[in-house]
């Protein structure tokens, strides 16, 4: 008869093909996620041009700001704790019942708020406003943090894919000229409104519906809260900067900045797979007090990030020049000075999110990382408006890359201070979420 630290010991093992499953499930997201940019980045540069790139860009990262705040921070904070809990439905539910109650209380709020600020925005017209918006709230209530926290990314993925290729097809259909950029962020709302419909459905199929109270929302916003700050801490240099040169240049220089942005972004999109799903993993080890398993599986994960990153990193500086041209034609010759600068966001982020999560998040130093990227959100303020300005969208380069080269900084060098200290007892003690049980 197996005892039940075996049984502990096979449940455990037996993951490592999990892991492996979801990896494959998340790369098919991710093939997905290049195809689609192979395909609509061209098609889009060519029909909207530089200024016309730039206005989305500019509503598009307004919108992005408000996703955050909708979200939360639940997509780290709940995975986390239905990672934690995914064998009692009744606290899944109650986690579930807590995060939307407090989302729509969040959009209800954000949205008041963005109506107000784009008053003041002369680049943000009515229709691209509007658009925007319902993105934000599509986004922000997407669930699929619910099925990392169980693992089952292939659920995620299939959720995700469709709603894509669904937005993909709609671009040929209905955006042929600037005039039509309002519907480029209309057919982005696809994907998520797809996603958080047919997502919550099949949610429910597992665990029990519950209307939210005000005490599981109040739960739900203190879980969340220290994911938050990082959030919008990490928004400051991340979907901020847009925003932020948005304030002071031309909508062709934004273009320029956006444009090299998303494909250094997208070409660490291809590890992300591997981080989404080893944090589960971590999480889920590191509640049980798995010390040593949880240590080894973050040692791999890292430097298997670390060496894609530093590969991909190589990848863009020597062909920025052919990626521009081939991606977003001649209009954007400008824009390849700032991607051979934003080549080194790939190397740079591999290191913020191998250590930071699959370090920090799963052994609770949540504080610790909320102090480093918010230093580092509000350098990225600071070298805005002192190099973007005379410099703008090379400058805005700059001043992104050294932000985030001080994330990465001071994750490594807390794992290297912190890590021999950590106790067994901070590894099992979960974060203060226990009002939902």
């Amino acid at each position: 008869m197996s005892t039940p630290s075996e049984n502990r010991s096979n449940t455990d093992q037996a993951p490592a093909a999990s892991i492996a499953h979801n990896v494959i499930a998340l790369y098919g997201v991710q093939i997905g996620r290049k195809l689609i940019p192979l395909v609509s980045i061209p098609y889009l540069a060519r029909m909207l041009g530089p200024a016309g790139w730039g206005t989305v860009a500019f509503v598009g990262a307004l919108a992005e700001l408000l996703v955050i705040c909708i979200e939360f921070g639940f997509n780290i904070s709940a995975t986390r704790e239905v990672a934690r809990h995914r064998d009692n439905p009744k606290a899944s539910g109650k986690v579930m019942a807590g995060v939307l109650g407090a989302q729509a209380c969040l959009a209800v709020t954000g949205i008041v708020v963005v109506l107000s600020v784009s008053r003041f925005l002369p680049i943000v017209r009515p229709e691209l406003l509007a658009a925007g918006l319902v993105y934000a709230v599509a986004q922000g209530f997407a669930p699929l943090w619910f099925f990392q926290g169980l693992e089952q990314m292939r659920i995620a993925a299939a959720l995700e894919l469709s709603g894509k290729f669904t937005a993909l097809f709609g671009l040929f259909l209905f955006v042929h000229g600037p005039d039509d950029a309002w519907r480029v962020l209309a057919l982005n709302a696809v994907a998520p409104a797809l996603t958080t419909a047919v997502g919550l459905t099949l949610v429910y199929r597992r665990i029990p519906m519950e209307a939210p109270s005000v005490a599981t929302i109040r739960t739900a916003l203190k879980m969340g809260a220290p994911m938050f700050v990082f959030r919008s801490a990490e928004s400051l240099y991340g979907v901020g900067n847009v925003f932020l040169l948005g304030l002071f240049a031309t909508p062709e220089i934004v273009g320029y900045f956006a444009a090299a942005e998303k494909i250094a972004k997208s070409a660490f999109g291809l590890l992300n797979p591997i981080r989404e799903a080893i944090f589960p993993r971590l999480s889920h080890l590191a509640a049980r007090g798995g010390k040593e398993a949880a240590a080894k599986l973050a040692r791999r994960g890292a430097a298997v990030m670390i060496s894609g990153g530093a590969i991909l990193c190589a990848a863009l500086l020597v062909f920025a020049p052919l990626a521009t041209r081939l991606l977003l034609g001649g209009d954007f010759a400008p824009a390849v000075d700032a991607l051979r600068i934003l080549a080194l966001l790939p190397l740079l982020l591999s290191v913020t999110y191998s250590v930071g999560f699959q370090w920090l998040l799963p052994f609770g130093k949540d504080a610790l990382i909320n102090q480093i990227i918010l230093a580092a959100g509000l350098t990225n303020v600071a070298l805005s408006f002192l190099l973007a300005r005379p410099f703008l969208h090379v400058g805005m380069a700059w001043a992104v890359v050294v932000s985030e080269a001080l994330v990465a900084i001071g994750m490594v060098t807390a794992v290297s201070r912190g890590t021999a200290g950590w106790s067994s007892q901070s590894i099992q003690t979960p974060l203060p979420t226990g009002e939902l049980l």
